[in-house]
């Protein structure tokens, strides 16, 4: 078996732990199926605060829809599978778009009552709602994620942005 597509222990899984430019050559020539295996695990953690880092490049808002697809039915979010999908979707594909880093990150946090998808970039412009012309194929993304997130949002960061929207969480009784 190729090393580069063995996820268990071993070379690429070691890199991407290590950081750094061999992380990112590693990163880069995982498939969007492989990249799922070795990120979802941490993602899927509820008391975790990490972020997953993802190529910049169009194939990773399927890679992210799912990861937050997968994580939302473990964590039993049912409710918010579709929105929290839609709105992963454009958050990636505005940073893999507008920004000029070599990877992204995915952070899912669950607070009481709340869910929060984070999706930092490494530039430090803030993102900004457009007027799309009517039958635009681009350039709603914001508009949507204003519609449906109950809060969203972007802050500066050290080395970038991340910006996140929020939904509401309704617990059981």
């Amino acid at each position: 078996m190729d090393q580069s597509s063995h996820l268990g222990p071993g070379p690429v899984v070691d890199a991407l732990a290590g950081g750094g430019q061999p992380a990112l050559r590693a990163l880069e020539r995982l498939s969007s199926r492989e990249l799922e295996r070795v990120v979802l695990p941490r993602l899927s953690d509820p008391a975790s605060e990490e972020e997953v880092r993802l190529p910049s490049r169009r194939s990773s808002a399927p890679v992210a829809r799912r990861l937050v697809l997968s994580v939302l039915q473990s964590w039993g979010l049912h409710p918010l599978l579709e929105v929290g999908e839609l709105l992963t979707g454009e958050l990636v594909a505005n940073a893999v778009r507008h920004t000029g880093g070599r990877t992204i990150g995915l952070r899912l946090l669950r607070r009481p009552g709340w869910l929060r998808v984070e999706v930092r970039d490494s530039s430090r412009a803030l993102p900004c709602r457009i007027v799309a012309e009517p039958g635009a194929d681009c350039g709603n993304g914001l508009l949507i994620v204003d519609t449906l997130a109950d809060r969203w949002g972007a802050d500066l960061l050290p080395r970038g942005k991340g910006v996140w929207f929020e939904l509401k969480v309704r617990e059981r009784a």
